[in-house]
């Protein structure tokens, strides 16, 4: 056992304290299917299996997490009431022990959070939770629940940095090898996403006295790295900003005890971050082929999966960890897919104030398969040219070298905005 695992006593979690969790949470909570997906398997070589935890009552697994830690309050902290911070989907699953349990609960969430997850928490609570909304992020929101526990005496329920959450959350794995085991198979590998380390400390944990063999993946989106961060320092580190858009996952900081059980189980571990396009596209993929409503963060699993190698017919389990997405997002995702796939581009059009010119440009600069999305143009007095930006989706990523090329061949000037510039992020807004 490592330093860092000895100094933080209930960094120490079994399966036997996973089992117990279960027999606890079994009343509130019913199994989630594992589901063979053709797809997947067919892509990999390897026999790919879904864990469907957007699927509970809560549409995400950290029910599980907050029915085990809220259920073995005392009288008198429940009495007291609890506070907790979320994203969104630890607030639901607070929300819904709240409720079905008679307990009092403030929630505080960022700003950030999708109107559909805020509206689900207050379903889920009613009249037993109130919702504060409060911060840029996670963090900030997190901060203020703990401000409000010493100031009330509040029992803070914490979304993964807790050992009564962690081994909630893992029994996702120990449903996972019981279903495994019914069908007579056993578990190679097993694809998880990483947010705070709540999920994938708690599977950690079983695999590690159940099948040690078996070999995780965590898999992290690239705009909040925070589980990455913590393996290059030896310790959990904050991040100076994290992208909102895996709401799920945005998370500046991996939580303590987290960090000292992923340091005890390293050697089956391996670190994966992936693109917001990446898991936008598979989100997309995810509901086209297989009805599957995921949200950012549900989606990260399945998103690592072709940037990983596996032996023919291995058995990979990849968890479908949410599915509390907001339908007014797709607009964005659908486009973040297409900027991700090489199809949707962005260009700065001079256009020589004459006659023709947009004529010109159709004809001479467009390919057949190349389709103008944008157009935004204002035309100027006493002005030789007229800027114009157009946003193009092309037929297929290959054709933009042509495209470039009739560009830089038109006396008609084009500047191709380029994702990660200022100029892009303020005109297009990803």
């Amino acid at each position: 056992m490592s330093e860092n695992a000895q100094s933080i006593p209930d960094a120490n979690v079994h399966a036997a304290d996973i089992q117990m969790a279960q027999a606890r949470i079994s009343a509130s909570i019913a199994p989630t299917p594992l589901q063979f997906c053709p797809r997947l398997s067919e892509q990999t070589g390897a026999e790919v299996y879904l864990k469907r935890e957007d699927l509970q009552d809560v549409r995400s697994y950290k029910i599980r997490g907050a029915v085990n830690a809220i259920s073995q309050l005392t009288p008198q902290q429940r009495e007291r009431g609890i506070v907790t911070a979320s994203a969104g989907n630890h607030a639901q699953g607070v929300a819904f022990a709240c409720r079905t349990m008679g307990i009092q609960g403030r929630i505080y969430v960022p700003a950030a959070t999708p109107k559909q997850k805020r509206d689900r928490i207050m379903v889920h609570g009613g009249s037993n939770v109130e919702l504060v909304v409060v911060g840029a992020n996670f963090d900030e929101a997190s901060a203020a629940a703990h401000a409000d526990a010493e100031a009330t005496g509040a029992t803070i329920i914490e979304p993964f940095n807790d050992r009564n959450t962690i081994i909630g959350q893992g029994t996702v794995a120990a449903e996972v090898l019981a279903q495994l085991t019914s069908m007579g198979k056993s578990l190679d590998s097993m694809v998880v996403p990483v947010g705070g380390g709540g999920l994938i400390s708690g599977i950690l944990s079983y695999l590690a006295d159940m099948a040690p063999r078996t070999s995780v993946v965590g898999v992290e989106p690239e705009g909040a790295p925070s589980l990455r961060a913590a393996l290059e320092a030896d310790a959990p580190v904050t991040l100076e900003t994290v992208n909102p858009f895996v709401d799920g996952a945005a998370v500046k900081r991996l939580g303590d005890i987290n960090f000292a059980i992923i340091e005890q189980n390293k050697g089956r571990l391996h670190n994966l971050t992936v693109s917001e396009g990446a898991v936008c596209t598979e989100m997309l993929d995810l509901y086209q082929n297989e009805g599957i409503i995921a949200e950012p963060a549900g989606a990260l699993s399945v998103s690592a999966l072709k940037e990983l190698k596996f032996k023919p017919n291995q058995v990979v389990v990849c968890i479908i960890s949410g599915g509390n997405n907001d339908v007014l997002r797709y607009g964005e995702i659908m486009e973040r897919s297409l900027v991700h796939r090489g199809l949707k581009h962005y260009f700065l059009v001079n256009f020589p104030q004459e006659p023709g010119q947009l004529r010109t440009f159709l004809n001479d600069i467009l390919g057949p398969d190349d389709d103008i999305t944008l157009f935004e143009y204002l035309k100027r007095n006493n002005r030789e040219t007229g800027t114009a930006l157009v946003g193009l989706q092309l037929g297929r990523a290959t054709d933009l070298e042509g495209l470039i090329q009739r560009m830089d061949a038109s006396r008609i000037e084009c500047r191709r905005l380029e994702p990660g510039t200022a100029e892009y992020s303020y005109l297009v807004s990803l």
